[in-house]
């Protein structure tokens, strides 16, 4: 097998394959509940996963406040203008007509892990046998004080939560006078997707070329150097928009006057922008801080890598971009969709009195588009250990792209539909 066609298959299904537990984990748990809160890239997946393998044995309920799964990756194509916000939305009627799923539109108001009961913002209360937190990230306003101002968060977006905020945007981007600065600023590692930021500057700096040629892209990093691809990053830079983007490392913004759209910086001068996207700190989305389940900094969530349970909270798992994540694991939607069926088929397991698998492997893949056409990608593969009780990257595997090709654009967009479908068809 060539290695661009193994690429293409560490896809939706590889955590399946690696766990090897469709035969062993079917069936059972007669009776169980499990609730599940939040309907992204992890939830959605346990949701679906917990169903098939307890061959629909046990009720799921998935709590989620929106009518629809947006996905994050690929939604910089539209902010670029090649995809609609439509083209990355996906419902969650599959789960529930396909598989069986509850879905409740609500969110969570608190959790009672003594009594196992999960209680909701309108006032409902929904037991559990097991829970599943899948929160993703919520960001750290406290440290830029500029944004608690009126009306600040509505000027001086983030767009790091794919929907309205992404079509806005883009919206702003339109409005722009050809001539204008788009500043981005990045916070220090770790944060939800590497390589997300630098997509989002290539993305940006394609649009001006072909509608705004003398717009610039300023690229505020607080990081030393670029977090992923970063040759491909750069070469792309030099070859499609030389020039366009200016990119600096080491600009920590501490605050922004989002009247003026202008950056104030930990050690550099202030920064006027025409249209300026902070993207603050983040850590494990309001109700895993709340319930104190995340316990490294208060803020992320660490957990048992052999079923992401909680170690701090029995008989709640916590999954994705929420929880400390081993060594050369990123935050990502991919990551979420593996966490995801190993927690299930741990869940499933548990739950029939089982002992659940020791050596869950899985795999990521991560696309990211430098013009509207052509794409990089960075893989890798997981595997557990157990003397150090963490997933480790196995030694050869994954890698990155040789160059940016048309060839992986196809592949990228390939990946997407696959995993949309593995989480929610």
């Amino acid at each position: 097998m060539q290695r661009r066609q193994f690429v293409q298959t560490l896809g939706a299904g590889s955590a399946v394959a690696g766990l090897g537990l469709l035969g062993g984990c079917a069936a059972g748990g007669s009776g169980a509940k499990v609730v599940v809160v939040g309907g992204g890239y992890g939830g959605a997946t346990a949701a679906k996963y917990v169903r098939l393998f307890s061959d629909q044995g046990i009720d799921v309920t998935l709590i989620e406040p929106n009518a629809a799964f947006v996905s994050c990756p690929i939604s910089n194509l539209v902010i670029q203008g090649s995809k609609t916000i439509a083209d990355v939305t996906t419902p969650y009627t599959n789960l529930q007509s396909r598989h069986g799923v509850k879905v409740v539109k609500d969110m969570v108001a608190s959790i009672d892990a003594e009594k196992r009961t999960v209680k909701l913002a309108s006032g409902g209360e929904l037991p559990y046998d097991r829970l599943i937190v899948s929160p993703g990230v919520d960001f750290m306003w406290e440290t830029l004080p500029g944004m608690a101002k009126d009306g600040a968060k509505d000027k001086v977006l983030h767009a790091w939560k794919a929907g309205a905020q992404t079509v806005a945007l883009r919206q702003q981007l339109e409005a722009m006078p050809d001539g204008g600065v788009y500043a981005l600023s990045i916070p220090l590692a770790p944060y939800r997707c590497p390589p997300g930021p630098y997509e989002r500057a290539c993305m940006v700096a394609n649009y001006f070329k072909k509608a705004k040629p003398k717009s610039k892209v300023v690229i505020f990093d607080a990081n030393d150097d670029i977090q992923s691809k970063k040759g491909l990053f750069m070469k792309a830079w030099k070859d499609h928009y030389d020039g366009m983007i200016d990119y600096r490392p080491k600009h920590r913004v501490t605050d922004v006057d989002a009247a003026t759209n202008t950056l104030k910086f930990e050690f550099n001068d202030d920064f006027k922008a025409s249209v300026a996207n902070v993207v603050p700190a983040m850590r494990a989305g309001d109700i895993a801080v709340k319930t104190g389940l995340a316990t490294a900094n208060n803020r992320w969530c660490e957990v048992d890598f052999l079923t992401f349970e909680s170690k701090a909270r029995k008989n709640i798992h916590v999954l994705g971009d929420a929880i400390q994540i081993a060594p050369g694991m990123p935050k990502s939607g991919h990551m979420a969709n593996q966490h995801a069926k190993t927690c299930a088929a741990a869940v499933v397991a548990l739950l029939q009195g089982k002992e659940p698998l020791q050596l869950p492997i899985y795999a990521n893949t991560c696309y990211s588009f430098v013009t509207d056409e052509d794409v990089v990608h960075v893989a890798s593969v997981h595997r557990y250990d157990a003397e150090k009780k963490t997933m480790l990257t196995v030694p050869g595997s994954g890698g990155v792209s040789v160059a940016a090709s048309e060839l992986e654009g196809r592949y990228a967009m390939a990946w997407a539909r696959n995993i949309w479908a593995d989480t929610l068809a």
